[in-house]
């Protein structure tokens, strides 16, 4: 069970005691805000727990990006090569499930076991694709793949391509080092 902030339970605890009559603080109230005090929290203070949450939606976002560049190139230079425009569409369509999986709250639909394991297993997903991205777009820039050598006809969209399979890579890696390896809390949705 997750803890509640200290601030939150006081309003809590001052709130049942005005809907059962008793508008005045009681000792158990002075007690939690002698605690807030003596820790030096207050409800501004920033969730520690958080950023596990933060990475995975920039990584959500990095590969959901990922997709869209290809499914751009697709439409405007690629479609008329057999393999390598089917793979720019399975590349759109995977960074699409992957990203607005990553985005969805799985842990609440699922369960904290069962959706902590899929969200695990969809920042993986998201990392082969980032980096299978960012690997057959290198080697193509050097020697014909399926064959198809890449001629650099949009720089600005291999760059484009590049620093977006690279930010889902390594977002989506420090969410998994920082939620399964150091057991970081994943935060709310």
């Amino acid at each position: 069970m997750e803890s509640i902030d200290q601030d939150r339970w006081a309003r809590l605890v001052d709130a049942a005691r005005r809907v059962n009559g008793h508008a005045e603080q009681g000792p158990e109230s002075d007690a939690v805000r002698v605690e807030i005090a003596r820790s030096g929290r207050s409800s501004a203070t920033s969730h520690p727990g958080s950023w596990p949450l933060a990475v995975r939606v920039i990584g959500a976002l990095a590969v959901l990006a990922v997709g869209a560049v290809h499914l751009q190139q697709y439409e405007t230079l690629y479609s008329a090569i057999p393999t390598i425009g089917t793979l720019f569409v399975l590349n759109f369509a995977g960074a699409t499930v992957i990203g607005l999986a990553l985005l969805s709250p799985v842990e609440t639909l699922f369960g904290r076991a069962v959706g902590g394991a899929a969200v695990g297993l969809l920042a993986l997903a998201g990392i082969g694709l980032g980096a299978t991205s960012f690997a057959f777009l290198a080697i193509s820039e050097h020697t014909p793949l399926f064959g198809f050598m890449e001629p650099g006809y949009d720089p600005t969209a291999i760059l484009a391509s590049r620093v977006a399979e690279v930010v889902a890579v390594v977002s989506l890696s420090a969410y998994g080092v920082g939620r399964f390896l150091v057991r970081a809390p994943g935060g709310r949705w």
